[in-house]
């Protein structure tokens, strides 16, 4: 299993706020089977299998430019381990415990 943060970001709109983008993207995931998400203030963490990670980031990054979005920047950063299925929670949790 993988973890993904990815964040699309559209430039050139004429606006400061992507936010409507935003709620594009967050609707095309629930619309997802198999993939777990969790929106964040910098960004959308995804977890699932690495392929389908890899090409949900395509169709993200294409979801800007049906809306008329004439340049679209997009981070991704991807973590995958063989040994156990990570989730955000966990991450985070490991931190906390060592605090």
């Amino acid at each position: 299993m993988a973890m993904m943060e990815i964040s699309v970001i559209p430039l050139g709109t004429g606006k400061t706020s992507v936010s409507p983008y935003v709620a594009d993207i967050f609707k095309y995931l629930h619309k997802q089977r198999g993939i777990r998400f969790e929106l964040n203030g910098m960004g959308t963490i995804v977890t699932g299998k690495t392929e389908r990670l890899l090409k949900l980031a395509a169709a993200l990054h294409k979801l800007p430019f049906s809306k008329g979005v004439k340049r679209v920047y997009t981070v991704i950063k991807l973590d995958e381990r063989k040994d156990k299925d990570p989730s955000p929670v966990d991450k985070v949790d490991s931190v906390l415990k060592k605090l």
